[in-house]
């Protein structure tokens, strides 16, 4: 191979090595961050009291349900040890009055956030999201939800549905590091959730030519030491 050849591949190396070093670097100290860290402190669960006993209601409670309902699905749920039948999905119903109960208020989500996290928190501030952004710590899921703010240096949140008091998520500190390493590892700085964007697929390509690249430049450089070594060893003879 030519010594002009040999510059080409440098050169390519060399430019490569500039194009995806910062995301290769990205690469790396994400996935040290993701092998290194507890899902379980991740997905918040030191936050949680322990979730109590499965409760029940006695099932004459079903006679409140009219009986000019179609009902598709039904789930029992406690509000507050209340319980109510969380019907197709749409309504909630009281199982000792049948009144059907519009929303959750804000008292109700702020008892709910409090039975669900630990005492040593308190809450700070209430939000109620009708929408949010694409990087939105809650983004792609069901709106509209109570985001309940607790203080502390944990910047801990919790987001209870509205309609039928469920304890959505919650997200603190640690997991807004997580979620944002996880859109440097995806390149989807988009929505940061997918996988499979185009961004991500031409840097894997550039990758593996820089590789193949560095292999190539290795062995041409071998090859060229090699003849220059044969060479002075003939001009000694």
């Amino acid at each position: 191979m030519r010594k002009n050849n040999k510059y080409y591949i440098r050169k390519t190396h060399r430019y490569l090595g500039v194009i995806i070093g910062i995301q290769f670097l990205f690469w790396t100290i994400s996935g040290l961050y993701f092998t290194w860290t507890d899902l379980d402190e991740i997905h918040g669960d030191h936050f949680l009291k322990e979730v109590p006993g499965q409760k029940t209601v006695n099932s004459q409670s079903l006679n409140v349900l009219s009986d000019s309902m179609e009902i598709h699905s039904m789930e029992l749920k406690f509000l507050n040890d209340e319980a109510y039948y969380w019907v197709n999905d749409s309504v909630l119903i009281h199982a000792e009055s049948g009144k059907p109960k519009t929303k959750i208020t804000e008292e109700e989500a702020k008892s709910i956030a409090r039975n669900r996290i630990k005492g040593e928190y308190q809450i700070e501030n209430v939000n109620f999201l009708t929408e949010t952004g694409a990087h939105h710590e809650f983004r792609g899921r069901k709106l509209p939800v109570w985001q309940i703010e607790f203080e502390g240096a944990e910047s801990l949140k919790v987001y209870i549905d509205v309609q039928n008091g469920d304890f959505q998520t919650l997200r603190h500190r640690d997991w807004r590091w997580f979620d944002f390493l996880w859109m440097t590892h995806t390149m989807d700085y988009q929505t940061r959730d997918d996988f499979n964007n185009t961004l991500i697929r031409a840097f894997s390509v550039f990758g593996l030519l820089t590789v193949c690249s560095g292999f190539l430049l290795f062995f041409v450089t071998i090859k060229t030491k090699r003849k220059k070594k044969a060479k002075k060893s003939r001009k000694k003879h």
